[in-house]
């Protein structure tokens, strides 16, 4: 499997009795944007918890910048340096747009040129137009972009969107994906799970499918994008 920043082997995962995660596989090299796709309740989010220590894997291994993270709790592996953004956005209700991210701010991996406020609000405009704005106040669009420039505040070596863009209106989505492209030219290494096929094979390098809790299929954007049989098995698309 392809050495990378992110390495995945063999990933069980269960909810009580339940068996979710099946032997996943999976590989993120530094700069890499890989996705994750598949259809609803198929484990992509599981996988998410699973990398981030939230429902911690039962068996197989997780390893990040060389370091076995699969026992270690969720702040922890936080501190080395993966950022989520997760589904549903869970920005603080009752905390300001500015609270929202000062709240985060740290720089633990002494990042050259690090995540600040002025940096966020250059990135998404819309932010600094809601700088006093309780997070509750906020359009969807407007919190996934908050959640983003929070998870970014950190300084993450390693950004993790669940769910992208969904339930967005298809300007704000475009936004997001222009932001993603950014930061991908930057060098800022991603893991994106979202549905938007056309999109996603457009600007990210691999990808891998999954059903049922196993990967089955990974390979580049111009194989995917090539095989439309296999989107409409595996996304119903």
């Amino acid at each position: 499997m392809l050495d990378g920043l992110l390495q995945l082997d063999g990933v069980e995962t269960c909810y009580g009795r339940s068996q979710v995660l099946f032997g996943i596989s999976l590989a993120i090299a530094a700069g890499e944007m890989v996705t994750l796709m598949g259809r609803n309740g198929m484990g992509k989010t599981t996988t998410v918890r699973s990398i981030m220590g939230l429902t911690p894997a039962i068996a197989g291994s997780i390893r990040f910048a060389g370091e076995d993270i699969r026992a270690l709790p969720s702040y922890r592996i936080g501190k080395l340096g993966i950022g989520l953004v997760p589904e549903g956005r869970q920005v603080f209700p009752n905390l300001t747009v500015r609270e929202n991210l000062v709240a985060t701010a740290a720089n633990r991996g002494a990042a050259p040129e690090p995540w600040t406020l002025d940096k966020i609000l250059s990135l998404f405009p819309r932010l600094a137009e809601r700088l006093d704005n309780m997070g509750h106040q906020l359009s969807g669009g407007e919190q996934q972009m908050l959640a983003i420039g929070r998870a970014l505040m950190t300084n993450p070596r390693l950004l993790v969107l669940d769910e992208a863009t969904e339930g967005l209106a298809p300007l704000m989505r475009a936004e997001i994906w222009q932001c993603l492209s950014r930061l991908k030219a930057q060098g800022q290494s991603i893991l994106l799970i979202d549905k938007n096929v056309a999109t996603l094979t457009r600007i990210a390098d691999r990808h891998y499918l999954i059903e049922r809790g196993r990967v089955v299929w990974s390979g580049t954007s111009a194989a995917l994008a090539a095989a439309p049989d296999l989107q409409h098995r595996y996304l119903g698309v």
